[in-house]
């Protein structure tokens, strides 16, 4: 039986084991369940002595791993099976989402406080960047093993003084890089558009901004799982998304796939946060922003709860685009509003349907929706929101989209 040795923060909580049938098991170490202060791994694995095997390991550690095209290159560069998760893991484990690292149980425990990096100068980022498409991650390059949830490609990087390095070992990295795709250009503008925006209304967001890689428009996100203390050194804060605490595995993260409902989303946090009405608050202000943005893509995993002080709470939203900038792209919501097939066609009849089925009050809800609304036009006529540090047709035609459905959906609720 093969075996990964499962730390958090450089502590070792357990073990994640492969049979001869590909079959994951993970146990916790008997030390890490007999501490009164040890956090679970993850809701959906909470700590106790028996192990969990199949289909009650795999979704919190499948969702570290990258998703769909990433993962398929990856497993093209490693030499790998795609379906092969241990393997995946044993290669691309030791710098992830949160704090939990993955290494093989013969090698020495991850280094706290490490800070190995190369500093990387703009020709070699270039050549990264570029590199991306074909080596996600950068994926075989000698000692680095980094994995992100996800579809996208991104690079997590150390930002310190303005220079960008490459992590190498247990060194966290603090912001990620995300290259534009050539499939989708205009990609970065209206993220970043969609980012200054969300700040603006009062959502949670990591500070965003726009640095051009060669003749890639790149957008740089700030780690919201990373602290960095005043002596300059980083550490890691556990994180884990809504699919992984609610175990569902990532090839399940949309609705219409057999992943989460929204009333699945507010009962975890209802049950899960140790702030649970101002999360819940917080959530559906996330999700009504993504509504009026027009972000189809919303789906389980784009929404995460962080651990942190010994606390539970939602954290900051990410990946916030307009996805009907792109019209070949789905109009199904990733997750529905009140049974709604279009993301196009939400109406307050919706709303107050999904009010229902989650068990949330419509008044409360009602007046999320017109906070939002108001603060989203307001927002849109701040000029800072819609500066362009690259194309500036793009983020107009965006504005235009997000101010017609926040206008359309203030006025129905007025007749509703």
């Amino acid at each position: 039986m093969k075996r990964l040795a499962v730390f958090l923060n450089g502590e070792r909580v357990g073990t994640l084991a492969e049979d001869d049938s590909g079959l994951l098991e993970f146990r916790y170490a008997p030390e890490w369940i007999d501490r009164p202060d040890a956090m679970p791994l993850s809701r959906s694995l909470p700590r106790q002595s028996k192990s969990f095997r199949g289909k009650h390991a795999r979704p919190f550690f499948a969702g570290i791993l990258p998703d769909e095209g990433p993962r398929q290159q990856i497993a093209a560069v490693l030499g790998i099976s795609e379906r092969n998760d241990f393997a995946m893991l044993e290669r691309i484990g030791g710098e992830c989402a949160g704090a939990v690292s993955l290494v093989p149980e013969d090698a020495p425990p991850p280094t706290v406080g490490e800070m190995r990096v190369r500093e990387l100068g703009e020709k070699e980022l270039e050549e990264i960047v570029a590199e991306l498409p074909r080596r996600p991650l950068l994926a075989g390059r000698e000692g680095v093993r980094l994995s992100l949830a996800g579809a996208q490609s991104k690079l997590p990087v150390l930002v310190r003084d303005g220079s960008i390095a490459l992590p190498f070992g247990n060194t966290p990295s603090t912001h990620l890089i995300k290259p534009e795709p050539g499939r989708f250009p205009g990609l970065v503008a209206t993220e970043v558009l969609c980012m200054t925006l969300a700040k603006t209304v009062g959502l949670n967001v990591p500070p965003v901004c726009v640095r051009s890689v060669g003749d890639t428009p790149c957008i740089v996100v700030q780690r919201y799982d990373r602290s960095i203390d005043a002596d300059g050194s980083v550490k890691r804060i556990h994180q884990e998304d809504f699919c992984q605490a609610l175990g569902f595995p990532p090839e399940r993260k949309y609705q219409q796939e057999g992943g989460p409902l929204l009333r699945d989303c507010i009962g975890l946090l209802r049950e899960w946060s140790t702030v649970a009405a101002l999360d819940i608050r917080d959530f559906l202000d996330g999700l009504i922003f993504n509504v009026l943005i027009g972000n189809a893509d919303a789906h389980g995993k784009n929404y995460s709860i962080l651990y942190r002080k010994g606390e539970r709470r939602i954290a900051p939203f990410y990946d916030l685009v307009c996805t009907l900038a792109w019209p070949e792209l789905s109009k199904t919501p990733a997750m529905k509003i009140g049974q709604s097939d279009s993301i196009e066609k939400i109406t307050p009849a919706h709303w107050q349907k999904m009010a229902q089925e989650a068990r949330v009050g419509w008044p409360m809800l009602r007046e999320r929706l017109e906070l939002l609304c108001g603060r989203t036009l307001d927002g849109l006529r701040n000029p800072a929101v819609l500066s362009a540090p690259t194309n500036a047709a793009m983020v107009q035609r965006v504005a235009d989209i997000i101010r017609t459905r926040a206008s359309r959906l203030l006025e129905s609720l007025s007749r509703k």
